[in-house]
């Protein structure tokens, strides 16, 4: 028997849609959307019933009914770049734990890189790894496979094995492919396949550079006791002649730090994007943070839009030349593959400013850059250079993160950070936000998900786009309880999760 969810009296938000309604799901699909201020249950019933007629579903289907009493009712959320730790560091965080964070946090879809122990570089250990997330049955869970063989940086004979259907995504991340001629032949075997390519973009000879200032700096930090993700120093007194020399210190030792692992980012990026081009792959730049790289991919976007301009015009001429001479014309195919690039930033590149104190000491890779670097991220968001917003949720333990061990847990502050920054704070337009977390992901994976039309995926959250909530990660199912934004007041609550239709999720 067919299985029938309808919710109603909801704000449905997608990124072409902003509008009381309701959405009628069957079969972990979504059947139809109706328009309007819908807050009869009755009314709706009929309705839906005449709906599913249509489809020879008896008129005695049950119809299991949730009251969305107003609030918004969303596409659920896609993480293109997810740490789960999974296999081999489960005490940082497993399949059981991220995955409820994901669903904590409006998640449908998430998508796991492979920097685990042992590295995930066989398209039969990410299918495994795949299949024992399914069988938790909260979020839905790609693995990546890693573009070079365990990280040697030298093999990329793995690849020859791996298919888009079950991994559309390969990324070394956590580091960089330091060698060109190794990332082209990654890159071309991708770009043959249609996979995409995901780039943490650190020049991996400079890289290393910036290691004994963040090492200078964390000696002094553990001097004072002060943390390296920026908060939880509350009894620090700053105004101590003594701790105000160390917090100049450390400053210092993390500014060269920093500067370096900008040019690192910078370097990178280019390289990456143009060794793309020559491999006709689809590159997507992770986690960019700089002004430099953003332009970077901006111009690249740019050339290819003037390209795909000049293609149209030659074949409207060649259509019109045909036409002249009496003869058919026949357009030249186009196919998914060949150079493309997108990229991703994160909610804490979005609301932190890494020059300004604590947010120095939050140690992250990309680190947390000036405000110019900031303000950059956000034009690129409303002009359209940026196409998704990604966590690069890296749980670590509290003993990890305080010898230095970079990143921040992510999935369950992303929608409130994003929500205050952006549409509060910055007026973004929140179909814009929903399009950057869930309609834009979608399309880069070919995934049926992220709008609300009929015969799309019913993966759906509920938010309160207005309640205002304080940041306690002793309440995070992430097992990672390290965050920048602990104590902080954010606006924007994610109340429900639906997966396929199913509710999984209340908060």
């Amino acid at each position: 028997m067919s299985r029938v969810v309808l919710i109603y009296n909801a704000r449905l938000l997608d990124e072409s849609m902003d509008t009381p309604g309701a959405v009628l799901v069957m079969d972990g699909k979504i059947r139809s959307v109706f328009q309007g201020y819908y807050t009869n249950s009755e009314t709706l019933e009929k309705m839906a019933h005449s709906v599913l007629a249509e489809d020879g579903v008896d008129e005695k289907t049950s119809i299991e009914l949730h009251n969305a009493h107003g609030l918004t009712l969303t596409p659920a959320f896609i993480d293109m770049h997810v740490h789960l730790r999974y296999p081999g560091q489960t005490q940082k965080e497993d399949l059981t734990s991220g995955l409820h964070a994901a669903a904590a946090g409006g998640y449908g879809t998430i998508v796991a890189m492979p920097n685990t122990n042992p590295v995930v570089s066989s398209i039969e250990m990410a299918m495994k790894i795949e299949r024992e997330a399914a069988a938790i049955g909260l979020t839905h869970l790609f693995q990546t496979v890693s573009l070079t063989k365990n990280f040697e940086g030298t093999d990329t004979s793995h690849l020859d094995f791996v298919e888009k259907q079950y991994v559309p995504v390969i990324t070394e991340d956590g580091r960089d492919v330091p060698t060109s001629g190794v990332m082209l032949e990654a890159m071309t075997k991708a770009g043959e396949k249609g996979l995409i390519v995901s780039c943490h973009s650190e020049d991996m000879t400079l890289g290393p550079l910036a290691k004994p200032f963040r090492a200078e700096a964390l000696e002094i930090m553990k001097g004072v006791g002060l943390s390296a993700w920026g908060t939880g120093d509350e009894d620090f007194d700053a105004d101590d002649e003594a701790n105000a020399e160390a917090l100049d210190r450390i400053d210092l030792a993390l500014t060269k730090a920093n500067e370096i692992l900008a040019l690192a980012e910078d370097v990178a990026t280019v390289r990456n994007i143009m060794l793309a081009k020559e491999a006709d792959c689809h590159v997507h730049i992770a986690h960019v943070s700089t002004a430099v790289s953003i332009n970077a991919v901006r111009e690249a976007k740019n050339e290819l839009y003037d390209e795909e301009m000049d293609y149209n015009a030659d074949e409207a001429d060649a259509a019109y030349q045909a036409f002249e001479d009496g003869e058919k014309f026949a357009p030249t195919t186009r196919t998914e593959k060949g150079f493309s690039v997108s990229c991703e930033v994160t909610p804490h590149h979005l609301a932190l400013c890494g020059t300004d104190e604590p947010y120095i000491r939050a140690l992250v890779n990309p680190p947390l850059r000036s405000e110019d670097d900031r303000v950059a991220v956000l034009e690129a968001l409303r002009d359209g250079t940026v196409d998704v917003i990604s966590t690069d949720h890296a749980p670590h333990t509290l003993d990890d993160k305080a010898a230095g061990a970079p990143g921040f847990t992510g999935l369950e502050t992303a929608y409130g950070v994003c929500n205050s920054v952006l549409v509060k704070d910055n007026q973004f337009n929140p179909r814009r936000l929903s399009q950057l977390m869930s309609a834009a992901p979608a399309r880069l994976l070919g995934l049926h998900k992220g709008l609300l039309r009929a015969g799309y995926d019913a993966d759906l959250t509920i938010v309160d786009p207005d309640e205002e909530w304080t940041v306690d990660s002793s309440k995070f199912y992430s097992k990672g309880k390290a965050t920048p934004f602990e104590g902080r007041t954010l606006t924007g609550k994610v109340k429900y999760l639906f997966i396929d239709g199913r509710l999984v999720f209340e908060s």
